[in-house]
């Protein structure tokens, strides 16, 4: 006799929990507030979550900068929504273990990650038995990548075992216990390319391909690449991908028969149909939210207004020298390193809340290094890899930061060096100059650079930064610094200059 399972499947809603367009105000057949609206709730089916949760939103901004319920709130969604198992994406932890185990203590949802230890409230595995009797096992395991990213106080006590290590054993564990259906729940995605197998990775980072390569999974939820993916095999094991911030969840079908069990997924946009008990609970916190986003801060001399990734990074970016100004005074640093998220929503001349967290969306905060030539050159050269020529000789998009995510944010953009890229030198060796306060830089300056906390952890391809000496760390998040910085100077000139001469 068949007996079936439907599994309802979202990964990296990233705070997007409404039906809302903060970057536009206004209302938008998005969030979970309509995925849940689809969700099935019976004996027979299961609700799971794959991690980053609780980061992303100009409504996370102000839950975890303005709010006292702050994870309070975000749990509450998640059990209205119904979530029954939850991972960690790496995202999850910016806040810290003590809201993380705050958050976890308020979900209803079970949270498994099998390669995490310290922290309370997370299992290994679950042994679930449906109401058609059917005995399923689940993991949860996160990218081992994330002491890579996170800043050392926020992840304090916790270790992190390879993801691929944790789900073997939790495997083994389940098959004991007598699970007939083996799920792994990975807040991880793919190494390899879906379609050709070829290798695009072997960081760690993301181990999705070897999973289904060497562990009998029966079914495989995989996040973290935001890469819409369905109804997909690799080496027997099923795996599928939603997009990120609730653009869409994945219905999942699988029936175990004495033939086997078999698997299909389809990806499933949501209507304009709203959760009501999420979108009641909400509407207060959202009306918040709109009155601190839309608070005029100050003025700019132009508007900063995005163009597309390609031609910022060939041309020089006035939101990125923007941002890069604003580093430089709050670090005292000689030169300054940003990146874009990779949709930036741009500032009009009057500035408001909405306008900086709708365009810095990121929960970095400031560090400054100690760099010379070599690094800034061996920098310099990463992102000039963003950089391929097509057939006709005109400059392209590398596809190495289009698969297997989309990775403008891995293209810098530094404020107080000039520097010279030509593209028709090989990958590695395409900078030819690099000049400060009016001469070549040599060989034994050093320069003080202020950046993300993410970069000079080396993250993103950029390791020259990782070894460099700690000049300043500054706690507060970097949009903060934004807004602060508006504040006190109110009519604002903004940096026209060049930066970077990109030639063919």
């Amino acid at each position: 006799m068949d007996r079936k399972l439907t599994i309802c499947y979202t990964s990296d809603i990233h705070g997007y929990f409404a039906a809302t367009d903060y970057a536009r105000a206004c209302g938008a057949d998005t969030g979970l507030c309509c995925c849940a609206a689809g969700f099935v709730h019976d004996g027979n089916s299961l609700v799971i979550d794959g991690g980053d949760t609780l980061q992303g939103s100009p409504f996370t901004y102000w839950l975890y900068s303005r709010s006292q319920e702050k994870s309070g709130i975000a749990a509450r969604v998640m059990n209205l929504a119904g979530y029954q198992f939850v991972t960690l994406g790496n995202h999850d932890f910016n806040y810290g273990t003590a809201e993380l185990e705050r958050y976890l203590d308020a979900l209803d949802a079970r949270c498994l990650c099998a390669n995490v230890s310290g922290l309370r409230g997370v299992e290994d595995t679950a042994l679930v038995t449906l109401q058609n009797g059917l005995r399923v096992g689940i993991t949860g395991v996160t990218s081992q990548y994330v002491p890579h990213w996170e800043k050392s106080e926020n992840i304090a006590g916790l270790s992190f075992r390879p993801a691929f290590d944790a789900a073997r054993d939790a495997l083994e564990k389940l098959r004991r216990a007598g699970a007939e259906v083996c799920i792994c729940l990975y807040h991880g995605g793919f190494e390899n390319d879906v379609n050709s197998g070829a290798v695009l990775s072997n960081t760690g980072e993301n181990e999705g391909w070897r999973i289904c390569r060497e562990l009998d999974y029966d079914l495989l939820l995989s996040g973290h690449q935001h890469m819409p993916l369905e109804n997909r095999s690799f080496f027997g094991t099923h795996a599928c991908q939603p997009p990120d911030k609730a653009r869409a969840w994945l219905r999942v079908e699988l029936t175990a028969g004495e033939s086997g069990v078999t698997v299909s997924s389809s990806l499933v946009e949501p209507g304009a149909e709203r959760e009501r008990q999420i979108e009641k609970y909400l509407a207060p916190y959202e009306a918040q939210t709109a009155a601190f986003l839309d608070t005029p801060l100050g003025h700019l001399d132009t508007a900063l207004t995005p163009l597309p990734p390609l031609e910022m990074a060939l041309h020089g970016s006035l939101i990125a020298n923007f941002f890069n100004q604003v580093q430089l005074e709050a670090s005292g640093a000689q030169i300054s390193c940003t990146c874009l998220a990779n949709e930036v929503r741009g500032f009009s001349r009057d500035v408001t809340v909405r306008d900086i967290v709708a365009s810095y969306v990121f929960p970095n905060t400031l560090k400054t290094i100690r760099v010379n030539r070599a690094v800034l050159k061996a920098a310099l050269e990463r992102s000039a890899e963003y950089f391929s020529l097509d057939e006709q000789g005109n400059a392209c998009i590398s596809e190495s930061f289009l698969k297997p995510l989309v990775m403008h944010y891995n293209f810098d953009y530094l404020s107080g060096i000039e520097a010279t890229a030509e593209l028709r030198r090989p990958v590695g060796d395409r900078i030819t100059s690099i000049r400060y306060a009016g001469h070549e830089l040599g060989a034994d300056e050093t320069l003080s650079l202020c950046l993300n906390n993410y970069r000079a952890s080396g993250a993103g391809g950029y390791g020259c930064y990782a070894h460099c000496e700690t000049l300043r760390e500054q706690s507060e998040e970097i949009s903060e610094q934004i807004i602060a910085y508006v504040d006190r100077h109110r009519n604002i000139t903004v940096d026209r200059t060049r930066w970077l001469t990109v030639k063919l």
